[in-house]
């Protein structure tokens, strides 16, 4: 998430990016995070992956609704520091990334 001069006041606090994340709160991720930390933690230092795989170890067969919350964890990720996003093997803002991304370890 980005800082926003709207937000100086009460950067803190803010945990949401937008009312589409207010409205569709679901969980507080952490179990998408955990995955994806785990799904890395099982590859090579410097290898990558597609938020795909991760969506559909947990989202079964319906892990196309899983695809959005899992890149959400993965911005989240990058937040904190564990993790890259990447696109065409360049590291990306992931504010600004569209289309295919893939995700590596710090």
């Amino acid at each position: 998430m980005t800082w926003r001069k709207a937000w100086a006041r009460s950067w803190a606090e803010v945990r949401y990016c937008s009312e589409r994340c207010r409205r569709e709160r679901r969980d507080d991720g952490a179990d998408l995070e955990a995955a994806i930390l785990a799904a890395l933690a099982t590859r090579a230092v410097d290898a990558t992956l597609c938020p795909s795989e991760v969506a559909r170890q947990v989202g079964g067969e319906a892990w196309r609704e899983s695809l959005e919350p899992v890149r959400q964890a993965a911005r989240r990720l990058v937040a904190r520091g564990l993790v890259v996003i990447t696109q065409r093997g360049q590291v990306v803002d992931p504010d600004r990334a569209r289309g295919p991304i893939r995700i590596r370890r710090r």
